[in-house]
């Protein structure tokens, strides 16, 4: 083999190599580009679920009350039950609406002496009096009259029981306190019957 022919071979030789190892060279880099936008993809996709839980975190830290929060709100709310009660028994034209608020006195009575026995038992100060909303609610009601008065205090009642449903299932889940949490538990049921009964009045009155 003369030198010329001998040259060309090495020569090809060599650019084959060359050649091999730019290939590998690319195929390399492609892997690691690859990897890390793979890695990019897989930090921002936890970047947005971590953003996820953290506002289902402080939703739920800021739609839950506390147990002393509810224990007033359901001195309150049962003392609201038992004076619209009253209101219904004796203004209501509607003899169903009349039936229900008599119901209104007697169970929520019966559910505000329960509580008031387990704050005496636990130590827990429940308010005197109904707040200025539920006074403001009240004398709404009183100065309405026939009719009127039934509509208003029958969606009042719908509103108020589908609150107070919601309330007690949280506590009768999630209530730190053991007797708080059974108190919701017993009461639940009796609400249920309320919420049902104000809404079948609510339908037939429509």
């Amino acid at each position: 083999m003369n030198r010329s022919i001998f040259y060309a071979v090495c020569m090809a030789a060599l650019t084959a190599l060359a050649v091999s190892c730019g290939t590998t060279s690319v195929n390399v880099n492609t892997s690691n580009m690859a990897n890390r936008a793979g890695n990019a993809m897989n930090s921002a996709a936890n970047t947005m679920a971590n953003a996820a839980h953290s506002v289902t975190n402080t939703a739920s830290s800021m739609t839950a009350t506390s147990d002393a929060d509810f224990v007033e709100d359901a001195a309150i709310g049962g003392m609201s039950e038992v004076e619209l009660g009253k209101l219904a028994s004796t203004k209501a034209t509607s003899a169903d609406v009349k039936a229900f608020g008599q119901m209104m006195v007697t169970d929520h009575t019966k559910a505000n002496d329960e509580l008031k026995a387990l704050a005496a038992k636990k130590g827990w100060k429940l308010p005197a009096e109904v707040d200025s909303s539920h006074k403001s609610t009240a004398d709404d009601l009183k100065s309405r009259t026939g009719a009127d008065f039934d509509k208003e205090y029958v969606e009042e009642m719908v509103d108020d029981h589908e609150t107070d449903v919601k309330a007690f299932e949280d506590k009768a889940k999630n209530a730190t306190d053991p007797d708080l949490k059974a108190f919701a538990e017993k009461t639940l049921p009796t609400l249920r019957k309320h919420l049902d009964a104000i809404k079948a009045i609510q339908a037939k009155m429509k």
